[in-house]
């Protein structure tokens, strides 16, 4: 087994991150499927807007809900696409201590707003999915394909962030007028009110309180599983998986991730480098670099030892390119996905990409 396969067989959650377009997509779905090929029950979820991991997966379309990927593995392959609203709505029943509330609160124009526009609503939902995911015991890995680099650190402060919303002053005193007549709130949050209404109008105002006085009585549920999510972040069962190719932008992204990650005291567990050039062996002593090029190249075979030449040339410069990356994020476990032919848009393509980053 290799370090990298301890991942897929030991892990309950990985979570890869890294910059947009260096195949997150594609390693999130490996991942997946090397455990299902080891013969256990995986599940990537993708918060990705664009499709590429249902058409990676050979499927017409992805729900919010795990749809088995059939295959010749042993264990089980399914996939989701996140949806935000959808995974609100149910977060939202689980809380609400009667259908009527919740029926309310939905109806509610300012959640209906929410939903779409509040900073984090995507990133929160995608952590609430993995914590409902791994809590349902039906999977013994879940893998997240997040969003690039920054908004992946959005995902992870995400339960940070609704926990300290839930015990903001502004949302008390908004949820305070629900709680006891207008009469008996102070005279602070009268004014605050009569303030709200004339920036944003009285409408969006009755609406707000509408809003929390649906909302009454919920935000110890959320408070709570906000906390359960942060541990299952924490937990040493999940991995984070940093990807990125030798692309100067892309490593230097990497590089921030990972810094990040230290600074929230967890330390990555791998690196994958995608799409590197392959070496074509070592020169030999009369193609060591010295004298004239032509005179290095020829012969009958001149032409491709001068175009083998030239790919080494750039496989070595990536090889530095990602060095220092690989020294920062030590010692995690370094996996390599060479540049293939095509992109990987099918289960075969990740089937050859499974063979190799799993060798």
């Amino acid at each position: 087994m290799s370090a990298l396969g301890t991942l897929v067989t030991e892990r309950s959650v990985i979570v890869c991150c890294g910059s947009g377009g260096v195949g997150k997509t594609t390693v999130s779905a490996t991942f997946a499927l090397a455990a299902a090929r080891a013969g256990r029950r995986a599940c990537v979820v993708t918060v990705d807007p664009a499709r590429r991991l249902a058409d990676s997966l050979g499927v017409e379309s992805l729900p919010n809900t795990p749809t088995e990927v059939e295959g010749d593995w042993p264990g089980h392959l399914h996939a989701l696409m996140l949806d935000s609203k959808g995974t609100f709505d149910d977060l939202i029943h689980t809380y609400a201590r009667t259908p009527e509330q919740a029926e309310g609160i939905m109806a509610n124009r300012l959640y209906q707003n929410l939903v779409g526009a509040l900073s984090g609503t995507q990133e929160y939902m995608a952590m609430e999915k993995l914590h409902e995911l791994v809590e349902s015991g039906a999977f013994d890995l879940v893998v997240v394909d997040t969003p690039p680099t920054r908004n992946a650190l959005d995902l992870l402060d995400a339960p940070r962030r609704l926990t300290r919303f839930l015990e903001n002053r502004l949302f008390r005193a908004l949820l305070l007028p629900t709680r006891m007549s207008l009469r008996a709130v102070g005279l602070a949050t009268q004014a605050l009110l009569r303030t709200l209404s004339k920036v944003a109008g009285a409408e969006i105002v009755q609406d707000a309180v509408a809003f929390f006085q649906a909302f009454e009585g919920m935000e110890e549920g959320f408070r709570v599983r906000a906390g359960a999510v942060r541990r299952l972040l924490a937990d040493p069962l999940t991995a984070y998986v940093v990807v990125t190719t030798a692309r100067p932008d892309a490593v230097a992204e990497a590089s921030f991730f990972a810094e990040k990650l230290t600074e929230r005291h967890v330390a990555p567990a791998a690196l994958v480098v995608n799409r590197i050039h392959p070496h074509f062996g070592e020169p030999g002593p009369d193609r060591d670099g010295e004298g004239d090029r032509a005179d290095r190249f020829s012969g009958p075979l001149g032409a491709l030892e001068a175009n083998l030449a030239d790919l080494n040339e750039v496989a070595r410069s990536e090889d530095g390119s990602y060095a220092a990356l690989a020294a920062q994020v030590a010692p995690a476990v370094v996996g390599r996905i060479p540049l293939f032919g095509a992109d990987v848009h099918d289960l075969d393509g990740l089937k050859r990409t499974a063979d190799v980053l799993f060798a």
